[in-house]
């Protein structure tokens, strides 16, 4: 039974909507998990951690790789230590403070990397192939709004 299963018509259209979108995020997450697993013999968890080294070309501390990951320091330090054994990350060394380290994508990881991020996005697309343009586009701005209020309700709360 999915989470969208678990809501009844007497409840509120908004809490059916939210469980829709988090059945909706699980499916194409599962699916996504099951394709890296298959086509490239990985995880969504190397996947995302390969995706935030791509953005800083010049590599992340750890704590800032599990700051981004939302994850422990421990979950990272873990993935970084096969990534590195595969060759498609390195360590560098922080000047001036002989503690730290950087963690960068090789250019074998890079390559990879480049790869599974075009599948990633053709998975994604497809995922979404049921809606036009036209859809997506209010879908997108529907979400937009709920995301913006929820962060000043968020705000407000500090």
């Amino acid at each position: 039974m999915d989470m969208e299963a678990r809501a009844h018509s007497e409840h509120p259209d908004a809490l059916r909507l939210w469980l829709r979108l988090l059945t909706c995020t699980q499916i194409v997450e599962k699916q996504v998990r099951s394709q890296l697993r298959e086509r490239f013999d990985t995880t969504l968890p190397r996947f995302d951690l390969m995706a935030q080294l791509e953005r800083a070309p010049e590599g992340l501390k750890m704590n800032e790789l599990s700051r981004r990951m939302m994850v422990t320091g421990g979950n990272v330090t873990g993935i970084t230590d096969q990534l590195v054994a595969e060759g498609l990350v390195d360590r560098v060394d922080v000047q001036g403070d002989r503690r730290a380290y950087r963690v960068r994508l090789t250019p074998k990881g890079r390559k990879l990397f480049h790869e599974m991020a075009g599948q990633h996005e053709n998975w994604i697309v497809d995922a979404f192939a049921v809606l036009s343009d036209k859809d997506i586009a209010i879908l997108h701005k529907l979400l937009g709004k709920v995301k913006n209020h929820a962060r000043t309700r968020a705000d407000e709360a500090v």
